[in-house]
Formats: structure tokens, sequence, C-alpha cells
């Protein structure tokens, strides 16, 4: 177990670690599997713990990352669509585009920010702004404020974890890697609760509509019972 964790912890201190997460974050912008979160808090909790890699370059190294991954989302947005590929037609997937085209055109600034915190969300967000022809010049901003407020939060949560185990410099990865999924699933909750799906609004008001016209049917049933006596 020590020599794992010396390897893992070796690993980490390398400058080229930095360079490593700036391309993942960048991938993860637009490709799902890629899990950034996982790396951040892994690399931040043995940051953290050992003082090696910087807490502060991770930070700067996430952020650049996101922002640059995030910007290039919407431009394959704007060049592709968002049913171009089997994956994007997956039924989750597919519910995340839909739910993030009925809410740019609402609350677009919100939900560039608050999606880069959700990682189906990010890229449903951002290849549909692309694809919507959301201006870039509103967008990218946005991004920056996204991207940088992420990268703080993913890296303070597991530094948290990181100065609470520093002699367990390995456990405080797992661990931090294990909040920023519990954490990440508690965001796309609580978004979902608050700014439902387009899907789940026409329903709705489907519901509203057919309760509606039930109503207006019993009056006229009734006005014609009256009239007949």
């Amino acid at each position: 177990m020590n020599q794992l964790q010396d390897l893992v912890t070796g690993a980490a201190g390398s400058p080229w670690v930095y360079f490593a997460l700036l391309g993942v974050c960048i991938v993860d912008a637009f490709f799902p599997p890629v899990p950034s979160e996982s790396v951040i808090a892994a690399l931040a909790a043995i940051g953290s713990s050992t003082g090696k890699p910087s807490v502060w370059l991770l930070i700067l190294a996430a952020a650049v990352g996101a922002i640059i991954g995030d910007n290039l989302a919407y431009t394959i947005g704007r060049a592709i669509g968002t049913d171009r590929f089997a994956w994007m037609r997956k039924p989750k997937i597919r519910r995340a585009f839909d739910w993030a085209r009925g809410m740019l055109d609402k609350r677009a600034a919100l939900l560039v920010i608050t999606g880069r915190y959700i990682p189906v969300g990010r890229i449903a967000v951002n290849m549909t702004a692309g694809a919507t022809e959301y201006p870039r010049r509103k967008f990218v901003p946005l991004t920056v404020i996204g991207g940088v407020s992420w990268a703080v939060y993913s890296v303070a949560i597991a530094s948290a974890f990181g100065r609470w185990l520093r002699d367990q410099p390995l456990l405080a990865a797992v661990i931090g890697i294990a909040c920023a999924i519990v954490l990440g699933f508690l965001v796309d909750r609580i978004v979902r609760h608050f700014f439902p799906s387009t899907g789940e609004e026409e329903s709705g008001d489907t519901r509203h509509d057919d309760s509606r016209r039930e109503d207006e049917a019993g009056e006229r049933a009734e006005a014609r019972r009256g009239q007949g006596s």
C-alpha cells in the first residue's frame, strides 16, 4: 500500500500533470466519458496533503481547460448540430439537449454557468448554444465565469480532505473523488428541480389544458340539461 501511495504521489508531483489536467478538462467539455472532476479531486487532495502538485496551478490549468473546452463545444455544436453522432442520440443525452434548448432563451447566463458543474449538462448547454447560434460575444464571458468558479470549487472541496488526511494522500484522493461525484449529482438534481426540462413543462401544460377542457365540457353539458328542463 505504501509503495502504491509513493507511486501515485510521485506521479502527481510531475510538472507534466498540469498539462495532462489541461487536456482532460478540454476534452471533457465535449466528450462525457473523460472524468475531469475525478482527476481534479485526486490531484487536489494529493497536492494539499503533500505540497505537490500546486493547488493554485491546478486551479489555473482546470479553469483554462474548462474555458477552452466549453468554447470548443460551442463551435462543434454550431458546425454539426446536436444529433450527428450515435452517443448524442442516447436518451439521457437527448433529454439533456432538449432541456438546454428549452432553457437557453429564458436563463442563458444562469444556464451556461451552472451547466459547467454538470458533466453531461455542460456538453448539452454549450453545444446547444452553438447549434442555436447564441451570440458568441455573450457566451465567452459566461464560460470564463463558469470555468473559473468551477475550478476553484472543485479544487477547494478536494483540498479540504487533503488537509484533513495529510498523512494519507491516497485515501484523501479517493474521498475527494467520491465527494466530487456526489456533489455533481446533487447540483444536477437541484438545477433540474428548479429549472425543469421542456418535456416536463409541456407535460404540465398539457395536463392543465386537458383539465380545463374537461371543465368546459362539463359546464356545456350542464347548460344543455338546464335548457332541456
